[in-house]
């Protein structure tokens, strides 16, 4: 998949080299604490909280992140490097984000080359020689098409859409902080404890909702191939995407969105839902185009990205319920 590595993050690399950066400021010049504080901070399993320093840790998406914080608790500092309602797929480092990668306990990622093209090179210029910690390792992949000119198949990387696999992003995650902060094992188990709890309850709760839908019209048209997890485990149809890909920066062609309108048409699909991460303009277009309805605006999936403070969608627990829901009250109407 393409994430951009542009002369961007080669500037960022160079600076942060020659001059040692130390301010905090976010991508877009904002204090970088600001950029991480969607979802809980607090001790997320009701734990007492543990002894010594916080755990720095940098994690690369936000779901990633937000799974750090629940799991984490009292006991880490966050640095989300991707943020809020921005597209998972494309990234550029900053000097601030390099430094934070210097001076972390651990860097965790998505993992399934989610960050390939970027990750190992920002942590190359940041100096770091700490753990790179994989949260998807033992979550089982789903395949997509054939690569172009043959070959492997690429995997899906949007892992957190399927709860139980949240789980094991999240165990991966406990077993990495308590190996870096050994004294307070029993608190990062106990967190992890309480999350699965509520993945396990948001897992229940998804499934009674959407198996309200009548089968005929559990067909799902995104702007992207993001929800595959979720379209497996939860029993949808996955009628297409308008960007035929799992990179939401895909090109998309004139006979690409015929071919869209006409499987539209041709299943009985209800609905488009647009993202969050995305302008809606095509989806609007190919919803017109159809003679269905759009789901846009604030009711914009949460696909790649969760949303910012404050909106429903800026935890993993609120994005996906927020998802469902929306889900529901388009393809039930």
């Amino acid at each position: 998949m393409h994430i951009s590595a542009r002369a961007g993050f080669a500037l960022a690399a160079a600076t942060f080299l020659s001059t040692g950066v130390l301010t905090a400021c976010g991508s877009d010049g904002k204090d970088t604490k600001k950029q991480v504080g969607a979802g809980p901070v607090a001790n997320a399993g009701g734990t007492a909280a543990g002894s010594g320093p916080k755990v720095k840790v940098v994690a690369t998406t936000t779901q990633v992140a937000d799974f750090v914080r629940n799991v984490g608790g009292d006991r880490v500092e966050v640095t989300q490097l991707i943020k809020a309602n921005a597209s998972a797929h494309e990234y550029e480092a900053t000097p601030a984000d390099l430094n934070a990668i210097r001076g972390a306990k651990l860097v965790v990622r998505n993992g399934v080359d989610m960050e390939k093209a970027w990750l190992p090179k920002a942590v190359q210029a940041a100096g770091f020689t700490g753990p790179v910690v994989d949260s998807a390792v033992g979550v089982a992949l789903r395949k997509g098409e054939p690569a172009a000119g043959g070959g492997h198949e690429e995997f899906d990387p949007h892992i957190w859409h399927n709860p139980m696999n949240a789980k094991v992003m999240a165990a991966n995650i406990a077993k990495a902080l308590s190996g870096a902060d050994t004294s307070n094992t029993k608190v990062y188990e106990n967190n992890l404890a309480a999350y699965a709890a509520k993945l396990d309850a948001l897992d229940a709760d998804i499934r009674a909702k959407l198996d309200t839908i009548p089968a005929a019209d559990r067909k799902l048209v995104t702007n992207h191939d993001a929800l595959g997890y979720y379209v497996d485990r939860y029993r949808l149809e996955f009628v297409g995407s308008i960007i035929p890909s799992f990179d939401d920066q895909a090109e998309l062609s004139g006979s690409r969105i015929e071919e869209i309108v006409g499987k539209i048409k041709a299943t009985g699909a209800k609905a488009v839902f647009a993202e969050s991460a995305l302008p809606p303009k095509t989806a609007e277009t190919i919803a017109r185009e159809a003679g269905v309805k759009v789901v846009d605006g604030e009711d914009s999936l949460y696909a790649d990205s969760l949303g910012a403070p404050g909106s429903p969608g800026d935890t993993y627990l609120g994005a996906e319920k927020h998802n469902t829901d929306t889900i529901v009250a388009a393809l039930r109407g």
